[in-house]
């Protein structure tokens, strides 16, 4: 049985990501071995959950991977840990758009069976905190609000006002944390500036959301709530490529793994402040399918790794370093010939963009006939994909889950060979697939779909 909680909020901004984190540093520096998880599809979160624990920061996201999946991937994470610390998105109920609460925090609390922990923003209320304590606690009878954090007090007096107010909700009060700029993390235009961004800033910052926690929070008596969540009754999750659970929970047959005789493939990753999107599954399901996986920095690395035969460029901020990654000419043209070679290459969102013709102008590997640029329109949502092209990812027909988190275009949007056809919120095309090139903005999560990672190696030869 692994030790849990769910920190959860009734609104975005609340204070989530800087009390589970400061929780997550907070046990760690106490000698728990914590595992970090983060609801929904966001990348960056992990990144700081990483640094606080010493763990790679995992994502539960019931929309990408389906229901059946939430726990054993959770236990896949938590494997040796004395403690799992888990951060929800948005607010508490919030899911899929039009979906009631699917991938919400409430339904993976309720999957994980895991107490929650609400951060309330108290900084504009004395008295009504009672009240939305109430509504949260009360609204779903089968989410288990074990406690409160009261987050942004401002002064002793606040405090007490809280306290009075908090007395008679039934939800004890498990911790209260002051306003302090030195928690503070940067953010622009897709929320938090990543850790590969700012290592020592993040250091810092984690260091004292710790400080803050420890100060602020009654640790026993959270981790006693941790550890009063039952037993899951499930057994953790394997990398495997043999075979597939669907959201429904069937089991289907899917392409088999390379044979045991056949040699290593050798994947490179794209990594480095550019690229830092990228779940720690996708990894460890090529490595499964019998791949190398290799990581390399397109920032730094003039060359791929000696002997690719597969490319995985995923999400980031290419945006943010357009001059630099194109000053980088002998990777770019590296690129572009392993393309033309006829290479499997898997590209999401800054990946198209990093193949794209150019991108605000600068020129980059020119591997698509595309043009991408920034714009002040924000692209976010899950997407509900089906392959319109046979690719190296997945046949005509196949069908994924994924999610769209962008304020870039790119035109045209889509190839002589779509990779996606899209049906909410408008129906479309979207992607390129170009020999072996499968370039789209849809983030995927192949624990979800493992057949994908086998697919994939499988055209490494």
């Amino acid at each position: 049985m692994v030790a849990r909680l769910v920190i959860a909020a009734p609104s975005s901004g609340a204070g989530k990501t800087t009390v589970a984190t400061g929780l997550m540093a907070a046990f760690a520096g106490r000698g728990l071995a914590v595992s970090p998880h983060k609801v929904g599809p966001d990348y960056i979160d992990p990144g700081y959950h990483a640094l606080a624990t010493g763990r790679p920061g995992r994502n539960l996201d019931a929309y990408m991977c389906g229901t059946g999946l939430i726990a054993p991937l959770f236990l896949h994470g938590a494997r040796g840990c004395d403690l799992a610390v888990v951060e929800g998105v948005m607010g508490l109920y919030d899911g899929a758009a039009d979906q009631g609460e699917l991938a919400s925090t409430a339904q993976v609390a309720k999957l994980l069976k895991a107490p929650v922990v609400l951060v309330v923003d108290a900084s504009s209320q004395s008295r009504s905190v009672a009240a939305l304590v109430h509504g949260f606690a009360s609204w779903d009878p089968e989410v288990r609000i074990g406690g409160v954090i009261l987050n942004k007090v401002a002064t002793d007096r606040h405090e007490h006002l809280l306290r009075e107010a908090l007395g008679g909700s039934g939800v004890p009060v498990l911790g209260v944390l002051r306003r302090a700029p030195a928690v503070a993390t940067p953010s622009r235009h897709l929320g938090l500036v990543p850790v590969a961004e700012r290592q020592a800033a993040a250091v810092s910052a984690v260091a004292a959301q710790a400080e803050q926690v420890l100060a602020g929070c009654d640790m026993e008596a959270l981790l006693a709530l941790a550890r009063s969540a039952p037993s899951l009754g499930a057994e953790p999750w394997v990398p495997e490529v043999g075979e597939r659970l669907h959201a429904g929970g069937s089991v289907v047959p899917t392409r088999p793994a390379l044979r045991d005789d056949c040699p290593p493939r050798r994947v490179a990753v794209a990594g480095g402040a550019a690229f830092t999107f990228s779940y720690a599954e996708h990894a460890e399901l090529l490595t499964a399918a019998g791949a190398e996986v290799v990581t390399f920095d397109p920032l730094r690395d003039e060359s791929l790794p000696e002997g690719t035969s597969g490319l995985v460029i995923g999400g980031g901020f290419p945006e943010m370093y357009g001059a630099e990654l194109s000053a980088n000419e002998p990777l770019r043209k590296a690129v572009a010939e392993l393309a033309a070679a006829g290479a499997p290459i898997a590209a999401e969102c800054a990946g198209l963009l990093y193949l794209a013709r150019s991108l605000d102008g600068r020129p980059m590997c020119g591997v698509l006939e595309a043009d991408a640029r920034m714009s002040e329109r924000l692209t976010l949502g899950y997407r509900d994909a089906v392959a319109v092209s046979d690719s190296v990812l997945a046949p005509a027909g196949a069908r994924m889950r994924g999610h769209e988190f962008h304020r870039t275009v790119i035109e045209p949007g889509a190839g002589a060979l779509a990779a996606w056809g899209l049906r909410q919120p408008e129906r479309r095309v979207e992607g390129f697939v170009q020999g072996g090139v499968h370039a789209s903005y849809v983030h995927t999560h192949w624990a979800g779909s493992p057949e994908a990672a086998a697919r994939f190696v499988e055209h490494c030869a």
